[in-house]
């Protein structure tokens, strides 16, 4: 009986190391385990002067350990409310394709349309809404406290869904995205893409986004973000900030 208890008892700690082990905590190549939910959820401004604010959503499920679906959309506002609108719908597939000790990899497919409503932009309207499909790939180690990951990802988008026609845009973005643990509680994070467009009508057009942040674990399941964003970007002549600085704050929970 006591044998059988004691390794009623390790059994116990050996699964509940292996939950412990998947904690949501901001980390770039985290994946929510078999049979269980996720969701982000973020609020951000993208000026410095605070003009313009955006919500987001992304929710999510892992069907396997290896294979997840999820969803994202978000909403947006400015001027003090005097315009909104219904930005990006988006829903995708992510599967493991590599989970080799600290070697992990992912390939994932994406659809999405922006925006789906707006002021003076009806519902799915044909000249404002973008139709984009994604096939990406991220990978990367990690490490006892800090993660290196690196991901890239080709986008093909026009006016219709399925439209393949010549009157489509292709574009390229690759990045790298890093963290690093500095207690069980709080870590930092930081990210950095380029995206270039591959049509010869855009030539020379592309832009930088960075990101750099901290995140706190309220516990195993739960976290908190906060985080400074930039971006830079060039169509004709020189590099230029879009809007200066932004920030923003997000929640993440694994259920």
């Amino acid at each position: 009986m006591k044998k059988l208890a004691l390794t009623s008892l390790l059994t116990v700690f050996a699964v509940s190391g292996a939950s412990a082990a998947n904690i949501i905590d901001g980390n770039p190549l985290w994946r929510p385990g078999e049979g269980h939910f996720y969701s982000n959820f973020a609020v951000e401004s993208h000026s410095e002067a605070i003009e313009d604010w955006g919500i987001s959503e992304e929710f999510g499920y892992g069907v396997t350990d290896k294979l997840a679906v999820f969803m994202k959309t978000g909403l947006s506002e400015a001027e003090s409310f005097d315009v909104m609108s219904w930005d990006e719908f988006t829903v995708g597939l992510n599967y493991r394709v590599l989970d080799m000790d600290n070697w992990k990899a992912d390939v994932y497919g994406i659809y999405s349309l922006d925006p789906v409503w707006g002021d003076h932009v009806p519902f799915l309207d044909e000249k404002y809404t973008e139709y984009t499909w994604t096939l990406g790939a991220r990978g990367g180690y990690v490490g006892d406290g800090w993660t290196v990951a690196g991901h890239i990802d080709f986008d093909y988008m026009n006016s219709e869904s399925f439209n393949w026609g010549d009157d489509g845009t292709h574009s390229l973005s690759v990045g790298v995205d890093g963290q690093l643990v500095l207690c069980p509680q709080w870590n930092l994070i930081a990210g950095v893409e380029y995206t270039g467009m591959l049509d010869d009508r855009f030539e020379d057009a592309g832009k930088w986004t960075g990101k750099i942040g901290a995140n706190y674990n309220l516990d195993e399941t739960k976290y908190i973000g906060a985080y400074l964003m930039g971006e830079m970007e060039h169509s004709t002549g020189d590099w230029e900030w879009v809007d200066g600085f932004g920030f923003g704050v997000n929640f993440g929970i694994d259920f």
